[in-house]
This record gives C-alpha cells, sequence and structure tokens, in this order.
C-alpha cells in the first residue's frame, strides 16, 4: 500500500511511543512534534495524510492549532485527542470539522480504526460497495433477460440509479464502465420494450397499462384535492429521477414522503407533448380536437406551452375538482422570487399549481453555451450542477415555508433527458420536425433497426400535418441528423442532452407525494 504519512502532535509525545511503533509496524510513517507551533511548521512543510492532535497542550491549545490548520490545509483530516469529555470541548473540535475524536487514554486498536476511518473510508466503502454491485449485476441482467413489464422496468431503473450515484461516489472507474454497458443493454431492450406496447397500451388501456402523462393528474392528484389541505402541484420542467434523488434528502430535512413513484411519459418526451397532456388530461390528437384554437403543431411558430392554466383548469372539472386554483409559472429567478414572497396568499386556494422551467432551461443550455458544455461535462457533473442551483433557488425557499404549514406537495416532471452518443442519419424534406430524438413528416426515409416508426400517427393519438405524416423515434443514445452538413451536426450534437424519444431517462420520471411534518 501507499505509505501513509501521519503527524502526532502532543506535549507528552514520549510516552506515546510505544502507539508510533506500533503504527510503524502497521506500514504507517509517522513524525511528532510536542507542540502546535512547530506541529504547523512541519503540517506548512510536508505533506501529512493525517494528523493526531492533542487538545491540551501548553502554548497554543489544541482547539487553536486545529484553526489554524483549516484555515491553510482545509482538506487536511485532523483527530482531536483530549482527556476532557466536556461537551462544549467537543463541539467546538466537531464544529471545526474535526475527522474523528478519541478520549484518552487511547490504545493501539483505536487509533488503527481511527486512522482507517478517516483515510481507508472511501477505499472501503469503494471495496464494499464493487463486491455488492458485482452481486447485484447478475441480479439485473437476470431480471433483464427475462422479459421485464412496466412494474419490473420501474424496479429496474431505480437500481440502475441507486448504483450509478453509489459508484460515482466512490470513484470506482472500473464498476462505472461496467454499470454503464448494463444501462446501454437495459435502453436497448427499454426501446423494444416500447415499440412492442406502446399503441396497445395508448389505443386500448386497461388495469396493466402504467400511468402515462395524460393519466396523472386522475391517478395521483386529483383525489389529494380537498378544502382541509391546500394542494401544491409542482412540476419541475425535465427532472430526471438520478437527479430527484439528489433533491431528495435535502426535502426530507422539511417534509415526510408518503409516496415516490415513478411514471411514464407519452412520446414525444418533450415539452409541447408530454406536458400539455400532463396538464390537459389528454392525449396530443385529442387536445388539438378539443381545442383547435390553443393547440399548435410542430410547424406552427410561437410557444407550444401557451395554454397549460385552461388545460389544467377544465381537466379538474372534468375530474369533479372545480374550485379557485392558482397557476404559476416561474421562467426566470425574479419569478421565483416573487412566487416565494406571496406563498401566505397561496395557501389560500385548494390548489397551487407551479411549473418551475429551469433544469430544461439548463439542459438546453448545456448544448448551446461552452461554458455550461464545461461545467455539465457528464451525468455527475449535470446532477452536481442541478443540486447546486436547488440549494440556492427560490424554489427551495418555498418548500422550506410550506413545511412550516399544513399542505401536501406533488412534485413532479413532465419528461427526463438523456445524453445522446450516436448519429443516424435521416433524410426527410423542410417540412419535417426538427426535434433530434424524434421526427414527424412525410417523406422520412432512414435505414437503423432500432427506430420505433409509428405509421398511422392516430393509432398512437398524435397530430398529422397532413394525410401521409409519420413519427419516428430516436431509443437508446441515437440521435437524428440529416445527411446536409452531416459530419458537422453529428459531431456538435454528440454528448449533449436531448429528449422527445424512448429511454429510461426520458420516459420513466418521479412523482412524489409528501406532506409537512
Amino acid at each position: 500500500m501507499k505509505n501513509i504519512s501521519i503527524l502526532w502532535v502532543d506535549d507528552e509525545i514520549n510516552f506515546l511511543k510505544p502507539h508510533i511503533l506500533f503504527l510503524q509496524e502497521k506500514g504507517y510513517q509517522v513524525e511528532t512534534a510536542n507542540n502546535g507551533d512547530d506541529g504547523i511548521k512541519l503540517i506548512d512543510k510536508n505533506n501529512y495524510d493525517l494528523v493526531f492532535l492533542d487538545e491540551q497542550m501548553p502554548g497554543l491549545s489544541g482547539i487553536e492549532v486545529l484553526e489554524i490548520i483549516k484555515n491553510r490545509h482545509p482538506n487536511l483530516p485532523v483527530v482531536m485527542i483530549t482527556k476532557s469529555e466536556e461537551e462544549n470541548i467537543m463541539e467546538e473540535a466537531i464544529g471545526s470539522k474535526i475527522a474523528d475524536y478519541l478520549i484518552k487514554p487511547v490504545n493501539p486498536n483505536q487509533i488503527l480504526l481511527s486512522i482507517k476511518k478517516s483515510i481507508d473510508h472511501r477505499k472501503l466503502i469503494s471495496e464494499k460497495s464493487s463486491s455488492v454491485y458485482q452481486q447485484e449485476f447478475r441480479k439485473i441482467s437476470m431480471t433483464l433477460s427475462d422479459r421485464p413489464d412496466n412494474i419490473n422496468w420501474k424496479e429496474l431503473y431505480r437500481q440502475l440509479v441507486y448504483w450509478e450515484l453509489e459508484l460515482t461516489e466512490t470513484g470506482n472507474e472500473e464498476m462505472q464502465n461496467i454499470l454503464q454497458m448494463q444501462k446501454d443493454e437495459a435502453n436497448l431492450l427499454f426501446g423494444k420494450y416500447i415499440s412492442s406496447n406502446y399503441i396497445k397500451w395508448i389505443k386500448s388501456p386497461d388495469a396493466s397499462t402504467p400511468t402515462f402523462s395524460h393519466t396523472l393528474v386522475k391517478r395521483k392528484v386529483a383525489e389529494l384535492v380537498n378544502d382541509n389541505q391546500p394542494l401544491f402541484f409542482v412540476v419541475i420542467d425535465n427532472l430526471r429521477y438520478d437527479q430527484w434523488s439528489l433533491l431528495k434528502p435535502i426535502l426530507l430535512q422539511y417534509f415526510t414522503i408518503e409516496d415516490d413513484d415513478l411514471y411514464f411519459s407519452i412520446l414525444p418526451t418533450s415539452t409541447q407533448y408530454a406536458r400539455n397532456a400532463l396538464f390537459s388530461g389528454l392525449m396530443p390528437s385529442e387536445i388539438e380536437r378539443k381545442y383547435p384554437k390553443l393547440w399548435m403543431n410542430e410547424l406552427d411558430e410561437g410557444s407550444k406551452n401557451q395554454h397549460e392554466e385552461e388545460f389544467f383548469s377544465d381537466h379538474l372539472h372534468r375530474l369533479g375538482k372545480p374550485g379557485k386554483f392558482s397557476f404559476n409559472k416561474i421562467l426566470n429567478l425574479n419569478a421565483g422570487k416573487q412566487l416565494a414572497s406571496s406563498i401566505n396568499n397561496l395557501i389560500k386556494n385548494p390548489v397551487n399549481t407551479i411549473v418551475y422551467n429551469f433544469v430544461d432551461m439548463l439542459s438546453h443550455a448545456r448544448t448551446e453555451m461552452e461554458i455550461i458544455r464545461e461545467l455539465a461535462e457528464d451525468d455527475a457533473a449535470y446532477r452536481s450542477l442541478t443540486m447546486s442551483w436547488f440549494q440556492h433557488s427560490p424554489l427551495l425557499d418555498i418548500f422550506k415555508q410550506l413545511s412550516e404549514k399544513k399542505v401536501r406537495v406533488v412534485i413532479t416532471t413532465d419528461h427526463g433527458s438523456i445524453r445522446v452518443q450516436n448519429a443516424v442519419r435521416v433524410v426527410g424534406d423542410k417540412e419535417t420536425s426538427s426535434n433530434l430524438r424524434y421526427k414527424m413528416g412525410r417523406s422520412l426515409d432512414f435505414n437503423h433497426k432500432n427506430l420505433f416508426v409509428i405509421n398511422n400517427p392516430k393509432d398512437a393519438f398524435l397530430p398529422m400535418q397532413n394525410v401521409s405524416s409519420r413519427y419516428i423515434f430516436a431509443s437508446g443514445y441515437d440521435y437524428l441528423v440529416y445527411p446536409n452538413n452531416y459530419n458537422h451536426f453529428a459531431q456538435y450534437y454528440k454528448n449533449t442532452l436531448q429528449h422527445g424519444g424512448i429511454s429510461l431517462e426520458e420516459m420513466l420520471i418521479p412523482v412524489i407525494t409528501m406532506t409537512s411534518k
């Protein structure tokens, strides 16, 4: 193993020679200092992996030395050793971010365990996680080969996300690569599963049909509407399940989670289709038929989501839930702050809907802005960026305020996104839609076996620009590129976040019910 370098600072260092010899026999390199000043000089001069620090020393006390160390070397682990068990001393040391705390007299095994906890902690966790994942790998592979149904797919995706977060934390690249291969296989099979079942689910739903965008409010939201407890329905645009998994521990400080589920976005998994379906309770072609002046087709200019409030109001009435409600769409920081300042007024309404459009803007900026490409170069960085935004956002302030009131909160999203890798050549005329994960048009030409083709859009309740329109959907990590300047666009969009197609990340999305504690 690498020689671990330890500095032990104690004014009675001569009495600790047996412990130091014990550590040296275990392969650790130990240097000593008998006062705080000398200890600080050695720390400034040398690179130590760990410091043992006596709390009670003449001259600079251990607490004072600790403060200096943390100012100059914030990442250096320090183990505080003291004769005192006074609570205020412990709190002061722990508040200064010590790695561990030992009470004299210490024995060799205590010291060894403290080193393991402080230095080998990450390695031990990595080894344990890798070992457990190797066992789970076989179980997941068996489930994938056993024709999973929609309930199995939700659980499989939960497991894959869990292990993605665990292995990212440990930094074990070999295991991460194995997991990525398993995710690749899962997305390939999921694409085939959706292609085989989607039309049947949409045309002839039965008790086994999963919850989709247009049935979510009926199945998950409407039953929670009552006059005794205000409901806040929060839609965070383009929130993936792995991102939710990082936000969840923050919200658990303030709320009790009653239900943590996944549901299926409709196709296309894009805002125009999925979010309008979510709020209206209708499939896209049904929206077009019922609201011919409000629905906008692919080639129409202007916002495709201008009428969500009207759709939602009609939807609630059809479900027998009329009454006063608010609808708040947050597109920038100031709008978020204004909403946070008006929570007390919203509490009076039985239903309050909040559409928060930050994560979607972040995913688009990942494509369009070089600096965001660098900040979110992989999924781990993308999650981290989302987490950082949330921790400093008005949305968290809104949740904190709601946690202090007797309310119920439903958090969900309209679709997720996937980091695309494989360019697929598609030919279309000038009226073909521009999305990289699906195309709608009448003159589509392609040669790729993993595309899901809907020749008759009526079967999937999708609008038709003309009588010969059809839809094609990319699955897995594919994205659709036209032949014109193909190499340029294939390279430009590679490794960008896209939505509209078929993948676990885009289609299996979170819906959570919480109550204030």
